[in-house]
């Protein structure tokens, strides 16, 4: 019988994040990558989602180890949740470490994890497999590819990567290697997917860093300047140019400052002499002395440059002294809430400055042709596209043909999907539990004033909510939550993660919760309704005022009760 290599991808399919993948050969599993994705605009209270890894608990006993390529949130973020459930070893480059270690410390988990730091060209024996590390360019610092080799041959899993002739730390991706492998033979190629609707090539790094100069040069206002807090190399180009126009810079946000910290411990970020200085002291100088790099550049309602926007920030007065640049593009999903934060920065007065007006942006992943010479180089036999919506896999797969690629030789899967590989043949028939899930919901979100969805859900009985997504939903503590079969409102005392799978969806039952308790709550149609930002006695009235009017619609046996019950357990 021949041998089989298994590649399972758990989240990063059809989807922007959750990034998992799973190889199996030899009855050994290791993985890659384990991110969380932002949740969607009709996901009410929802903090992130995490992939669902039922399937990798089941097999536990065969886990060799979670090798990570870059420590973006979208590839590490869900790590604390899996560690919890499954403790294996994690393997990576030293800056996506350190920012690991960060959410270990959070969570607890540092004593029980085996951190493993691994440099680009190295290679790592995990069991029956030996994976090697590929350096490559990205927006973060250490990001790396991975050629996994079996005895049936390598598989290249890029990562997000892009080529960058002049990257700000001078370290080229690795070329020479991936064309090596290519002439040795590639069994398979997962490669991201992100921005394969751009023709051309990705601007390099450096261009944003002239943009800094240009803007920074002759501005008489404070300018504060948001972007990804893990983009060092982007803050390093913000503190470079501060330095050169004699300007101070102060961090504000706690994501930043943690990366700062770890960045500049470790070697990554170099600070110009006397520039770095503490927000509280640096109101002193003139505005026209005054740089502040900030979160928030996705609009998140917690973030810095929001409350700065919204007037909640501590010590920053947004006002017509302020040019705001935003050195970042919206992820998807993301574009209102960014919209809103530029409005509101607008209306306090602010020089506002975002992509579309300059070059103050530019992406960390592929375009077209780059990806055209990785697959030059690799020459691979068979082609899976990874990281991106159904349209960007499709096209993906369309360049990949393009390239003289067999069509039967390339599969665009979901997630879940079992992958299985020879060294003759591909197919994809089997799959295993990955969380993906169609859910009948009638939501009710608090937020001072009748939402849109109940408004909608008053004027059409029948109206239902379609949620299409899976894995863990991970609920933070200090928020309420509504279990619509229990009719109980429940304060979350400590931070829970409820899972969402097919095999929970039949029960009828659920835990009974009370205020002060944490409750796990089966998902099926209407069982969860989440509330957070308010107290218990607000919530309480929204549920009575939005049942009384549903139950006035429906009747729904559900609602009654918790309009009997007031929401609280006897």
């Amino acid at each position: 019988m021949a041998e089989k290599l298994k590649i399972i991808p758990l989240g990063g399919l059809n989807e922007i994040g959750k990034n998992m993948t799973a190889y199996e050969y030899g009855g050994e599993i290791i993985v890659v990558d384990c991110g969380m994705a932002f949740p969607g605009d009709d996901m009410y209270g929802i903090d992130c989602v995490i992939p669902d890894v039922s399937y990798l608990v089941k097999n536990r006993s065969r886990l060799r180890g979670l090798f990570i390529t870059h420590g973006h949130e979208d590839h590490i973020g869900a790590i604390p949740y899996v560690l919890k459930q499954i403790n294996l070893p994690i393997y990576c480059t030293k800056f996506t470490a350190g920012l690991i270690k960060l959410k270990l410390q959070e969570h607890g988990l540092v004593g029980s994890t085996k951190l493993i730091t691994v440099e680009p060209g190295q290679t790592v024996r995990a069991g029956k497999f030996q994976v090697e590390f590929i350096h490559v360019n990205h927006s973060i610092a250490d990001s790396v590819a991975f050629a996994i080799h079996t005895r049936m041959g390598a598989v290249v899993h890029t990562g997000d990567f892009k080529i960058d002739s002049t990257p700000i730390d001078g370290e080229v991706i690795d070329l020479a290697r991936f064309g090596e492998l290519g002439k040795q033979g590639v069994l398979a190629l997962l490669a991201d997917s992100t921005n394969v609707e751009r023709p051309g090539y990705t601007m390099s790094e450096r261009a944003v860093g002239a943009t800094f100069k240009r803007q920074f040069t002759g501005c008489d206002k404070r300018i504060i300047v948001t972007t990804f807090a893990s983009n060092v190399h982007r803050i390093q180009q913000v503190l470079d140019a501060a330095a050169a126009c004699g300007r101070k810079v102060a961090v504000t946000g706690r994501s930043m400052e943690n990366i700062m910290k770890v960045s500049t411990e470790l070697g990554y970020m170099k600070v110009p002499k006397n520039t770095l200085m503490d927000i509280n002291r640096i109101k002193g100088l003139p505005l026209s002395q005054q740089v502040i790099v900030t979160t928030g550049s996705q609009g998140e309602e917690m973030s810095a440059l929001y409350r700065m926007a919204f007037s909640t920030h501590k010590q920053v007065d947004i006002g017509p002294g302020d040019k705001v640049i935003i050195s970042a593009s919206a992820i998807p999903g993301n574009e209102v809430t960014v919209g809103r934060v530029i409005n509101e920065l607008f209306r306090k007065g602010a020089d506002v400055v975002y992509d579309k007006a300059d070059m103050l942006h530019v992406s960390g992943h592929a375009c077209q042709e780059e990806l055209k010479i990785i697959h030059a180089l690799t020459k691979p036999k068979f082609f899976i596209p990874l990281h991106g919506e159904q349209r960007m896999l499709q096209i993906h797969k369309r360049v990949a043909e393009s390239m003289g690629m067999h069509p039967n030789n390339v599969v665009v899967a979901d997630n879940g999907s079992v992958i299985e590989l020879t060294t003759k043949h591909m197919k994809c028939e089997a799959s295993v539990p990955a969380g993906i899930y169609e859910q009948n919901y009638f939501i009710f979100a608090v937020s001072g004033k009748v939402c849109a969805l109940y408004k909608e859900v008053a004027a059409n009985v029948k109206f239902r909510l379609r949620y299409r997504f899976g894995g863990y939903l991970n609920f933070f503590a200090g928020k309420l939550y509504y279990d619509a079969l229990s009719g109980y409102i429940c304060f979350v005392k400590f931070a829970v993660a409820v899972k969402v799978a097919g095999t929970l969806c039949g029960k009828a039952a659920c835990a009974p919760g009370r205020l002060g308790e944490v409750i796990q709550v089966p998902y099926r149609a209407g069982a969860l309704k989440v509330f957070h930002g308010h107290s218990f006695a607000k919530a309480i009235r929204c549920v009575r005022v939005y049942a009384e009017r549903f139950v006035e619609l429906r009747g729904d046996v559900l609602f009654r009760r918790a309009l009997a019950g007031g929401g609280e357990a006897a």
